[in-house]
């Protein structure tokens, strides 16, 4: 499996290039990024895989200069214990 990064999203592919997981967070104002979704299929879930998409995008977003936020549900919780 892979992880491919667009803009303002990270999947999870797998080896036939189906996607299994995804994260989206575009950019909302000038400099702000809010992580909106985040979903991982059934067969991936307790894996740790949303964990490891929030953790990327933030990354990412950190690396454009640019604000994280999230209406997400996962990732507002997420966020709130990885501050």
């Amino acid at each position: 499996m892979n992880y491919k990064t667009e803009k303002s999203r990270i999947s999870l592919v797998d080896e036939n290039g189906k996607e299994l997981a995804f994260i989206t967070f575009p950019e909302t104002e000038s400099g702000v990024y809010n992580i909106n979704h985040t979903v991982v299929d059934e067969s991936l879930r307790g894996q740790g895989i949303a964990g490891k998409l929030v953790k990327m995008a933030v990354d990412e977003i950190n690396r454009l200069g640019g604000k994280v936020t999230a209406t997400c549900s996962y990732a507002v919780k997420w966020l709130e214990k990885n501050k």
